[in-house]
């Protein structure tokens, strides 16, 4: 059995917080206990001072109740996930163990290591051209693959940057990306063959469930040339592995600026109209909201009629509060690169979510404001 996060783990850590934890900062997900904010590793400048503030931070974050840790092959060059990955040694010596933490990382962009080169496609074409990972014709956009040798490469790469044996969430990362020059049907024959990879790294205990972490594409009008929908790639899924499949999660923007997740009718499950909340619901898969703060901008000067609604203390808090309370969230990701975001966003650990009541007045207010 690969180990990674564990039902017994996962409940083991929420158990270590019983006395500080609100009702509802834990929730269950596909087995798995998840705290409802999760760190976000994606700004900050690929410095080894940013490295130890990142680490420093992750370490914090898991000692104050926070057992999401999300990152990506190419944030910082590949240095998040060594940041992630030196964060997990250190909690093991405190007595925090890997079964304890759900780990998430992702794959599709090109990433030089650990900075820029000089010739990037230099880099490039000796890296992966010359030894046959890829071929220029499987990248689109200059920028992105989803072939299943560059997705095998890239999948051994984030296991030794986090230095762990197996990432419980793998996610294709914007793989809309593709639509901008692909016809649907080439995209999804695509899709096809990264699900299947995908599958079998399940079946090598590399990786426990994978998904998809988009920017655009679940958030708007179906009819957009890069939207995705959830029934198409859910059935994809299907036709590989039955009702076994693991693709369990996407990861999409969430916050008080962005509310298409809940707001917006742009998928279709059983002929139905469905939100990408309830499309989500109807078809057993788990959203995580990323985004949250929008890089820090919905900390502040926020409408008057969101403090009353939400109440609280700041901002700051009372976005985060949004993000995560939404009945169809299950963590709500957001940045932490210095311990002081930590302490900030631990506050919301002792706090219970919003109910439907606040939310109401949220939505009331918001429509006549």
């Amino acid at each position: 059995m690969s180990q990674g996060a564990t039902p017994e783990g996962t409940e083991r850590y929420a158990g270590k917080f019983k006395e500080i934890a609100a009702e509802g900062h834990f929730r269950k997900a596909q087995g798995l206990t998840f705290s409802s904010l999760g760190v976000g590793t994606y700004l900050g400048q690929p410095t080894d001072s940013i490295d130890a503030s990142y680490a420093a931070a992750l370490v914090e974050a898991g000692l104050a109740g926070f057992n999401v840790f999300d990152t990506a092959i190419n944030y910082r060059f590949q240095r998040s996930e060594r940041n992630v990955g030196t964060a997990l040694k250190v909690l093991a010596n405190k007595g925090l163990a890997r079964d304890e933490f759900v780990v998430c990382t992702k794959g599709g962009y090109l990433t030089p290591d650990g900075a820029m080169p000089a010739d990037a496609n230099r880099y490039f074409f000796d890296e992966y051209i010359q030894r046959g990972v890829f071929t220029a014709k499987e990248v689109a956009g200059g920028c992105h693959c989803m072939a299943t040798r560059f997705l095998e490469n890239q999948l051994n790469r984030s296991l030794k940057n986090l230095g762990v044996s197996c990432i419980d969430v793998y996610y294709l990362h914007n793989p809309e990306t593709q639509l901008g020059e692909l016809p649907r049907a080439e995209f999804l024959n695509r899709v096809r063959q990264a699900f299947e990879f995908l599958e079998s790294a399940v079946a090598a205990g590399k990786i426990q469930f994978y998904g998809m972490a988009t920017w655009n594409g679940f958030r708007q009008e179906a009819k957009a040339a890069d939207s995705l929908f959830l029934n198409e790639l859910e059935k994809v899924a299907r036709d590989i592995a039955g009702d076994a499949h693991h693709f369990r999660f996407v990861q999409l923007p969430y916050n008080l600026a962005m509310t298409e997740a809940l707001t917006l009718g742009n998928q279709t499950v059983n002929g139905q109209p469905r939100t990408m909340m309830e499309a989500a619901g109807d078809l057993g898969l788990t959203l995580v909201g990323s985004a949250s703060l929008l890089q820090g901008q919905l900390s502040q000067n926020l409408p008057a009629f969101v403090a009353e609604a939400l109440g609280l203390h700041n901002d700051l808090e009372r976005a985060l509060q949004f993000a995560r309370s939404s009945p169809g969230i299950t963590t709500a990701l957001v940045g932490m690169s210095r311990t002081s975001h930590v302490e900030a966003n631990a506050k919301l650990v002792g706090v219970k979510p919003a109910g439907i009541e606040e939310f109401s007045k949220l939505f009331e207010r918001g429509e006549s404001a």
